[in-house]
């Protein structure tokens, strides 16, 4: 059974080794997206690598708290967003690699979004009975 718990866990794991990647290897990033734009790549690095932290730490929080998920969940939905206005309009110089990217990326917060919203609605029912 997938609890919130783990799901916030999962998410951190994943938000994190994403960043890190972005930071540490932000040529090699921007060559997959036929872009010598690094900076970018960095940037969203390192705002991956803090939100890990702020997701790893409600994670370990006991009880969970519905006001910082509620936060995650607000910042993982502007990520699908923003991605998809990214992606319909085009907005960005860049391959059709890149773009397939930010478009697995945009799916796999979506479903992360999707279990950490359940977790939480079953964590609100359960308090209110």
């Amino acid at each position: 059974m997938t609890t919130l718990r783990n799901v916030l866990m999962i998410n951190a794991i994943s938000s994190g080794l994403t960043g890190l990647i972005l930071v540490i290897a932000p040529g090699f990033v921007a060559n997959l997206f036929a872009t010598y734009f690094t900076q970018p790549f960095v940037l969203v690095g390192m705002f991956l690598v803090a939100f890990a932290i702020l997701v790893f730490a409600a994670a370990l929080q006991n009880p969970l708290r519905e006001s910082m998920i509620s936060l995650i969940l607000v910042l993982d939905s502007s990520w699908v967003i923003a991605s998809l206005v990214v992606i319909i309009l085009q907005l960005l110089n860049i391959s059709a690699l890149g773009y397939g990217f930010i478009a697995g990326v945009a799916a796999w917060v979506l479903l992360m979004v999707y279990f950490q919203f359940n977790g939480l609605r079953q964590i609100s029912s359960s308090e209110r009975k």
